[in-house]
């Protein structure tokens, strides 16, 4: 893949976990350093995810995202349908669709990559659902509630910190549970939060719960920093497509790469296809 006739845009969100100025600046340092000097700066969401008709107007054919995972989200949707190639860069909390594409690296380093043909593209697989596409994944339940406390975390709040990780703990304990209605899919009762994410061979679910107030406060933890496996969980399969529901018929929670949508009692979610090629420059492995 050549990047002798690349034509860079970079989007970046100020707002994301480790997207400062002097981080860009570095970043832009280090497109320069590869030959591949952005020709646009964009900051989203001030500037709006670039369309491929304004890309394609442009006569771009790369466009790199330094921004979250919500970010990434919002870019990548906007570019469905594109004939070029996104690279997903590492500049907010966790980065999972970043780590997926490159590995645990530098957003500098996975540019360093690029001009010594160590990248190529893919179209991995995601979520579909109503709400659109989910690239890293989804969390419904009521566990959903700590993605506020991680945003009054992320904004140094301490206030709101500490009142909605009160409020997280007694809403994880009481809310309205989720479950997979799929055949031997996990407990009847439900779940404090169910994960899909797309592989290879399917979504795999995950169901977390808590036995007790504490368990319930150290799954949060779990949840604020998306390592969801240090949570109590059962494993929920794999399937081409499941749908969960809310037993009372409540409204769920609902995140999707990170982002909270409007959950109905019930969602169902397919294993599909990314419309757009993504830059990766590590072995990709689903």
């Amino acid at each position: 893949m050549s990047t002798a006739h690349d034509k860079v845009w970079l989007v970046c969100n100020a707002t994301s976990g480790s997207n400062n100025d002097t981080a860009v600046d570095e970043l832009v340092a280090a497109f320069a350093a590869a030959g591949l000097d952005p020709d646009r700066i964009l900051r989203f969401p001030d500037d709006p995810a670039p369309s491929p008709a304004d890309l394609d107007a442009a006569g771009v054919t790369m466009l790199a995202v330094f921004g979250g995972d919500g970010t990434t989200h919002s870019v990548v949707m906007a570019a469905m349908g594109w004939g070029g190639a996104v690279l997903v860069l590492p500049g907010g909390t966790m980065n999972l669709l970043a780590k997926r594409m490159h590995g645990d690296v530098p957003a500098a380093e996975i540019v360093a990559r690029l001009p010594g043909g160590a990248r190529r593209t893919v179209r991995p697989n995601v979520i579909r659902s109503r709400h659109g596409i989910g690239l890293t994944g989804a969390l419904a339940g009521p566990g959903t509630v700590w993605n506020e406390v991680r945003e009054a975390m992320r904004a140094l709040n301490v206030i709101d910190f500490v009142a909605s990780t009160r409020d997280a703990i007694a809403h994880s304990a009481n809310g309205p549970k989720v479950v997979c209605t799929e055949v031997d899919c996990g407990r009847e009762e439900g779940y404090a939060a169910i994960t899909v994410v797309p592989k290879d061979d399917g979504l795999r679910a995950n169901g977390y719960y808590a036995e007790s107030l504490a368990d319930y406060a150290g799954q949060g933890i779990a949840l604020l920093n998306r390592n969801f496996r240090d949570g109590p969980h059962d494993e929920l399969g794999r399937h081409p497509r499941l749908r969960l529901a809310c037993p009372t018929g409540e409204p769920m929670g609902l995140l999707i790469d990170g982002e909270p949508f409007d959950g109905a009692a019930e969602e169902e979610f397919e294993l599909g296809r990314c419309e757009v090629d993504l830059v990766t420059t590590k072995e990709f492995d689903g």
